[in-house]
């Protein structure tokens, strides 16, 4: 392990969203969902440091009631990793963890085996990468939602493409399964240098998300296969079937993770592949 790397955790906030106005701040059984995804983060093991990136002062008020360290960033800002770019040339860091605001049920678990995958000795000699998470899709909507960010890897993770569409297209076979973007994505700081000086493509436009922008300025991204259930919490539907969730569970234990122990690290292919 590269124990001298350093990692910031920033989860970017905005109010004004298209699809769902003020979701950092939706209630869920009595707290605002960004509080229940700072909670999650913060237990994650190799953070040096923690802050939610906003640019709406509603969001900076309640986190500083709830004890929750922010950053005021542009208003300018279109993307969370153009958010992301601008907290990197504030505060210096060797990577920066990007963790979408809008999971409150992802495990602090994914966060830390998404610091000791990027901490790794054989890997992290590659500074201009992007690591990410796949996880496979098992309901057929999800396949077909264009809030779900899809992404085709090649035989060694490397991703090729990522889509609001299915893909791939089934044109001649079935027996394979579709992935979706997990909400962690390790940014190491020469990339988050040069993001502003990246080209908005046609496919960027068109699809308009963070990947896409990389993927044609010929950024590589590693999407390792990991296996976990979160719920992305784009419309107030969304937000009802999460509400559930978090109160059913604050009346039993908490469930086990969803990484099956016996099979291989999750980790293991990228190792081999570097």
């Amino acid at each position: 392990m590269c124990n001298d790397l350093h990692f910031i955790g920033v989860i970017p906030a905005r109010y004004q969203s298209s699809r769902f106005p003020g979701k950092p701040l939706a209630d869920i059984c009595g707290k605002p969902m960004i509080w229940w995804t700072y909670q999650n983060a913060k237990k994650a093991s190799g953070l040096d440091d923690l802050y939610v990136a906003t640019d709406d002062q509603r969001i900076e008020s309640v986190c500083n009631n709830l004890d929750i360290k922010t950053i005021m960033t542009s208003d300018k800002h279109t993307t969370g990793v153009e958010r992301l770019a601008e907290v990197a040339s504030r505060i210096t860091s060797d990577y920066y963890i990007l963790i979408q605001g809008d999971e409150p049920l992802l495990e602090s678990e994914t966060i830390s085996d998404m610091i000791q995958l990027v901490s790794s000795q054989d890997i992290n000699k590659d500074l201009s990468c992007v690591y990410t998470y796949k996880t496979q899709i098992h309901l057929p909507v999800d396949a077909v939602n264009p809030t779900i960010i899809k992404i085709a890897t090649d035989l060694y993770d490397t991703v090729l493409l990522a889509s609001r569409s299915p893909i791939p297209f089934p044109q001649t076979a079935m027996n394979f399964d579709y992935y979706k973007s997990v909400g962690v994505y390790a940014y190491p700081l020469p990339v988050l240098k040069n993001y502003y000086s990246l080209i908005k493509g046609p496919l960027d436009k068109a699809e308009n998300h963070d990947f896409m922008r990389l993927l044609e300025n010929q950024v590589k991204i590693k999407a390792i296969t990991y296996d976990t259930e979160t719920i992305s919490v784009d419309t107030p539907k969304d937000l009802e079937r999460v509400r559930r969730i978090i109160s059913e569970r604050s009346n039993t234990p908490p469930p086990c993770r969803l990484i099956d122990r016996g099979r291989k690290s999750p980790f293991s292919d990228l190792r081999r592949a570097a």
